[in-house]
């Protein structure tokens, strides 16, 4: 068996298959794809490879449950690993329990509709949201396949979700968590949490050569990203860039101090510390995967009568601490690593009425004495 591409269009490729039947005679098979050269040639040896194993299905008889590993196998060079996880946890546990039997071509928005009400029985709404922009992201690629004439997903209604007020601490109670997490091993990551606002990923990142310790500054230009089948790898920050963020002088002292302890204690182990040392570590040195700051925040707080929030939370505090002191929003997105500012204000819609009432005192004093003059 044989198989070539030919360019349609720009990125649209035809595959055309060459076989034979039991009789000898000659038949050829096209396929329609959209992507690059290299991918088209990809798929073509893949096709080649179901069909000569046997295990080849026709494009009418193909069903949701087949092309979406199809399509998981398919996204896993041109997505994050910890995105494929997702999706595969999507996929899986719950749209091809839902549609998996029903053939692709068949698929109605209707059919489509029904499964998420079936679903919002036992899934909070958020979740149902995310099968729907899975599934939605997996037919749009469909489409370009050639496999449906459009996306049946376009045609669907999302179950609407209520935004649930966001848990923060404010100052006095972060000082007591402060205090009371000192002799534990998630000090440091509470420290960088709710006073610099890094996203967990990043403070499992860090190492002393982000730190500079003459300027207070601390260069957030890496995040660990910790996958089930995958382990822990190392990336570029969520907004796919790196900031620099300005520590307070209290964050410099107790990273001072946090390092000193961390050279003895290495240095009991025959361990040297150095620039590429983790700042948050294991006793020996080694990298922190992200989960385990959880777990040991987790640990913490149950040993403490401290409101449960969760750690990611401490970064939200962080935050709403800053806008109701009066910090522009945009130093606020620049310091949480924000793609837009628009982003910030959004998240953090519960703080604008307090800065409602200050625009409005701000007003009053700016224009109250000159309008009395006028008088």
């Amino acid at each position: 068996m044989r198989g070539h591409i030919r360019e349609r269009s720009p990125g649209h490729w035809a595959i055309i298959l060459d076989m034979h039947d039991d009789m000898g005679k000659r038949k050829r098979r096209w396929h329609s794809f959209a992507g690059t050269k290299r991918e088209a040639q990809k798929e073509c040896a893949r096709l080649i490879t179901e069909l000569e194993k046997g295990t080849a299905t026709e494009p009418g008889r193909l069903t949701v449950a087949v092309f979406l590993e199809r399509w998981l196998e398919y996204v896993k060079p041109h997505v994050a690993p910890k995105t494929v996880e997702r999706y595969a946890g999507l996929v899986r546990a719950n749209i091809i329990p839902a549609i998996g039997t029903i053939r692709l071509s068949k698929l109605q928005p209707i059919t489509i509709s029904a499964a998420y009400s079936a679903a919002l029985a036992h899934l909070a709404p958020r979740t149902v949201q995310h099968m729907h922009r899975c599934l939605s992201q997996s037919l749009k690629q469909a489409t370009r396949w050639r496999l449906l004439p459009r996306n049946p997903c376009d045609d669907c209604d999302l179950p609407r979700i209520e935004r649930r007020d966001m848990k923060v601490w404010d100052v006095e109670t972060i000082s007591t968590a402060l205090e009371l997490a000192r002799p534990w091993r998630v000090h440091i990551p509470v420290v960088l949490a709710a006073l610099c606002g890094l996203r967990r990923g990043e403070i499992a990142a860090l190492r002393w050569r982000h730190v500079d310790f003459d300027r207070a500054q601390l260069s957030v230009i890496e995040s660990a990203e910790q996958t089930k089948a995958g382990g822990v790898r190392y990336k570029s920050p969520k907004n796919g860039k790196g900031r620099t963020v300005a520590l307070p002088a209290i964050v410099v002292s107790e990273l001072r101090a946090h390092r000193l302890r961390q050279a003895q204690d290495l240095l009991q182990l025959g361990v040297r510390l150095n620039d590429e040392t983790f700042i948050c570590a294991r006793e020996d040195g080694e990298a922190l995967q992200p989960n385990s700051i959880g777990h040991a925040w987790d640990r913490f707080l149950a040993s403490t009568k401290l409101p449960r929030i969760r750690f990611h939370d401490l970064r939200h505090s962080h935050a709403t601490i800053m806008l109701k002191s009066n910090i522009h929003p945009k130093i606020v997105s620049e310091r949480l690593g924000h793609s837009r500012v628009a982003l910030t204000m959004d998240n953090y819609s519960h703080v604008i009425p307090g800065m409602q009432e200050g625009a409005a005192a701000a007003i009053d004093a700016a224009f109250g004495t000159a309008l009395d003059k006028s008088r």
